[in-house]
């Protein structure tokens, strides 16, 4: 009973984040939205359909997505990129991303008198940013130009520096509710935890290479999943955070082989996991939690700290992104606009959240992973708006026909009738190219079920050769 109670719940799980995605889809929302919201419609506070103790045995759903969060991360920390791009793009990043800690962390330290253990792991958190609901917008609109290639490149290292971010501020957490006394020990320790784990992480990325090398499609995809899930649960072991190891093994893979192709593959196959985890996530969201005050962070209410902790981010992130780009003497249109496109936040912070909230324990773990479900909501709602809003105030796209379809001196010569039609010809035809579009991470995982059926066929036409030659005798 208890194995077809996971099962059906598994199903429910996924049947209704599909479901919302139906509903968001119509309004322009990012999937996210749609998990986190159904989740808790089935949760304990609504529809109560999950039962409780499947909802806590679900603890590695976190582990298991943020390592394919953290793993593809990688893909994009290519050194001969960041070698072309030079400093600017870093400048920028860890810019943008310690202003919005640095703001969280003195709202809610010295203006709400939180725990500190509280506070440095939610203003870790607040450097996270969302990049799906800013590349959609980006795809949606047909943007470029330099302010896109810029924003592009912030937001492909962001989540490096709010992993890391997290990484420090959840080992000094868990030193000072652990009760050990400050010394030089205890600040240090979490430093070479990281680079222990970044160093194993990079010896898992070369063997990882060493194992893909001639190996067929269908099967690299099942090593890497066996590497990654071997990863995390040694890291599980020895108690340590698996995701800068992860990022570190998809960082050293890719700058080994240059193989984009297993990324965008594992990018088609994750999916279903980043569903089940924001459902999950969804589903542990406590609604009372919101409108009561905590005695063990502080006496502010937790909703009261949520706004505050959405405003004040969104502060950090415009303020850091403007003096980055000032440093960096970036372009004026660049330097207004980039803050706006930064404001999403969702997946990384999301598992981050969950990993802290199993770290810190009790109702501090739930109220900090209350606060960011809550306020990610609020931030894939306005996410895609900002995003747009950014785009066109720098002047990456325009709704004029005349930009959209350009037109040569000799076409300028017709009447503005022919004109007109040769521009809907024009867009007519890039529409029916469109529909024929597939996504990389869409091939590259299409060429590997291909050869994976390819093999079977082999396989079953050699077994019946064998049973006709056997027959025969």
């Amino acid at each position: 009973m208890g194995a077809a109670s996971t099962v059906i719940s598994l199903a429910t799980m996924l049947f209704s984040g599909f479901l919302f995605t139906r509903i968001t889809k119509k309004i322009h929302l990012p999937n996210v939205t749609a998990y986190i919201i159904s989740g808790i419609i089935i949760g304990p506070y609504c529809l109560n359909l999950i039962p409780t103790g499947i909802i806590s045995s679900m603890d590695f759903l976190p582990d298991i997505a943020l390592s394919f969060i953290s793993f593809s991360t990688g893909e994009f920390f290519v050194f001969d990129l960041i070698k072309k791009n030079g400093l600017k793009v870093v400048m920028i990043t860890v810019f943008e991303s310690l202003f919005a800690s640095l703001f969280v962390f003195i709202l809610t330290y010295y203006f709400f008198h939180l725990s500190f253990s509280f506070c440095m792991v939610l203003s870790a958190l607040a450097s996270a940013t969302a990049p799906a609901s800013t590349m959609m917008t980006i795809r949606q609109t047909g943007s470029k130009g330099e302010f896109v290639n810029t924003l592009l490149q912030v937001v492909a290292l962001d989540d490096v520096v709010g992993l890391v971010l997290y990484s420090v501020a959840i080992s000094v957490a868990s030193v000072q509710i652990n009760g050990i006394s400050f010394s030089i020990w205890a600040v240090l320790k979490p430093i070479f935890v990281n680079i222990a784990v970044l160093s194993l992480g990079g010896i898992f990325g070369f063997i990882l290479k060493l194992m893909l090398q001639n190996r067929s499609k269908d099967n690299k995809l099942i090593i890497t999943l066996a590497v990654l899930f071997a990863f995390c649960g040694i890291c599980t072991l020895l108690d340590i955070s698996p995701l800068l190891g992860c990022m570190s093994m998809g960082t050293v893979y890719i700058n080994l082989t240059s193989d984009s192709k297993l990324f965008k593959a594992m990018n088609y196959f994750s999916p279903p996991i980043l569903l089940l985890f924001f459902v999950r996530s969804g589903l542990n969201f406590r609604l009372d939690s919101l409108f009561i005050s905590n005695v063990i962070i502080g006496t502010v209410p937790l909703l009261v700290v949520g706004v505050f902790y959405f405003l004040v981010r969104i502060l950090g992130k415009y303020i850091g992104a403007f003096t980055g780009c000032l440093l960096a003497k970036k372009d004026k249109k660049i330097r207004n606009n980039l803050g706006l496109a930064l404001i999403p936040q969702a997946g990384v912070a999301i598992g981050l959240a969950s990993l802290g909230a199993r770290t810190l324990g009790g109702e501090l773990g739930l109220s900090l992973e209350t606060i960011i479900l809550s306020s990610s909501v609020l931030y894939e709602l306005i996410g895609p708006a900002c995003a747009k809003l950014s785009l066109y105030l720098s002047g990456s796209y325009s709704n004029k026909i005349e930009d959209v379809v350009p037109i040569s001196y000799e076409e300028s010569k017709k009447s503005d009738l022919d004109l007109l039609i040769d521009r809907i010809h024009t867009i007519q035809d890039s529409i029916s190219e469109d529909k024929n579009y597939i996504d990389e991470s869409e091939e590259a995982f299409m060429e590997d079920a291909e050869s994976l059926l390819q093999n079977l066929y082999a396989q079953s036409f050699n077994d019946r050769r064998f049973i006709w030659r056997r027959n025969r005798r």
